[in-house]
């Protein structure tokens, strides 16, 4: 490894070694999850914390703009001790000797984290161009004797060629770094969500009233990120924190599983479902759950703002919430969506939409579901779901931007009249 140089002296990518530079990083991000307050890191979504992290933290590659550059001139004296062409140069005298001269100094504009100009990266060559970072801008000097011709061009284009030589080594080691940021962010909140909730469950295991702590911050302070606009951390509140029973998502997964054989039904014997309405679909897909849930689904219950077409309940819980639409446009799929938040409480975290598509190709529908689940006001991000017909997608609650809910979507294709 080349031996570092300061940068005082001007010398570019020999200051310090890129992987201390992202190490840096990585550790700036575990100090900031383990400085959260317990509760606060614990009612904030994982995905959306790491997300935050992973825009804070990520680095800036070096892009310069050619199309930008400017230059400028003025009169200085130049060294001319080391010029052999000199009388002097051959007496014993001691330089520096100076001659009239200009300098011209060409601004670069550039975008990216300036501290990366001072990056030794792993491919490096012995040779480092000079020039000096200042601002948004890396300006290269050019000092001539009024008495020397020089071609100014060719030793700008060579300098610039080594800079960018030097800045796609260094993008190389970042690109690799922001690729993989994202899964040490990971590793950061589930190691202290881990340990948070072992400690919870040896205190809860002693039996006795937990005592709460007094005085917790309600917020979460962010420092100031240098050269960035610092990303909003998630917000969450610092009450004490309760899991959602795991028990929960597995009633849901079998609730959907049972609604997707309905697919195969229809398939077996079209000619009973090409009349049927939107009620009469609705029916058998709840007399499908009520086999398998003993009764406890129900149709065209009221739940908070209106009646939801599908719901089943296990115990006090709303396991689960659907609510079923013939496919007429991407208009009336949103007012589908929108009802459907309508008849979620707070404690509501899993609900369904099931689309009955009759008439329509199926590339259409499908196109049709992701745009408007992807511009809903209240979405968050798309869930990874292996279903041929069917999407899911994190939303946040309408009160409450902290609270998630899953939604899955599946999509039917309903025999008509033709097809019986």
């Amino acid at each position: 490894m080349f031996p570092l140089r300061d940068k005082s002296r001007g010398f570019l990518f020999a200051s310090v070694h890129i992987l201390s530079l992202l190490q840096a990083r990585i550790e700036a991000l575990n100090q900031e999850v383990e400085r959260i307050e317990a509760n606060r890191l614990l009612n904030t979504s994982p995905a959306d914390l790491v997300k935050y992290l992973s825009e804070k933290y990520r680095v800036e590659p070096l892009v310069l703009d050619r199309d930008g550059m400017t230059a400028s001139e003025k009169e200085v004296k130049v060294d001319v001790s080391g010029d052999p062409r000199r009388a002097f140069f051959a007496s014993h005298d001691v330089g520096p000797f100076y001659a009239p001269g200009q300098r011209i100094e060409v601004s670069v504009p550039f975008k990216g984290d300036e501290d990366l100009f001072y990056a030794q990266s792993s491919t490096y060559t012995g040779s480092f161009p000079q020039a000096v970072v200042n601002r948004q801008s890396l300006v290269i000097s050019f000092d001539t004797p009024h008495d020397v011709e020089r071609d100014l061009k060719s030793a700008l284009d060579e300098t610039l060629r080594e800079v960018e030589q030097h800045i796609g080594w260094v993008n190389g080691d970042v690109r690799g770094f922001n690729n993989s940021l994202a899964q040490h962010a990971q590793a950061a909140v589930d190691g202290r969500r881990q340990r948070l909730l072992n400690n919870q469950g040896k205190l809860a295991a002693l039996g006795i009233p937990v005592k709460q702590s007094t005085g917790m911050p309600t917020t979460y302070a962010i420092p100031d990120v240098r050269k960035k606009v610092a990303p909003t951390l998630p917000p969450a509140s610092s009450g004490p924190f309760k899991p959602e029973p795991v028990l929960e998502m597995a009633l849901y997964e079998h609730a959907l599983k049972v609604m997707g054989h309905m697919t195969l039904v229809m398939e077996r014997s079209p000619s009973a479902f090409a009349t049927m309405d939107e009620e009469a679909l609705r029916q058998h897909f709840l007399m499908q759950l009520n086999a398998q849930f003993e009764g406890k689904a129900t149709g065209e219950t009221f739940n908070v703002s209106g009646k939801t077409d599908i719901l089943l309940r296990e115990g006090d819980r709303n396991v689960f919430i659907a609510e079923c639409k013939f496919w007429k446009g991407p208009k009336k799929f949103v007012e589908a969506v929108d009802q459907l938040l309508g008849y979620t409480n707070w404690r509501d975290t899993k609900a369904a939409i099931l689309v009955f598509n009759r008439g329509t190709e199926m590339s259409t529908v499908l196109t049709g579901v992701q745009a408007a689940m992807k511009d809903h006001a209240n979405f968050k991000r798309q869930l990874g779901w292996p279903h041929e017909s069917g999407f899911r997608y994190v939303f946040h609650q309408p009160n409450d931007v902290s609270r998630e809910m899953i939604i899955s979507v599946l999509i039917f294709q309903v025999p008509s009249d033709n097809a019986a």
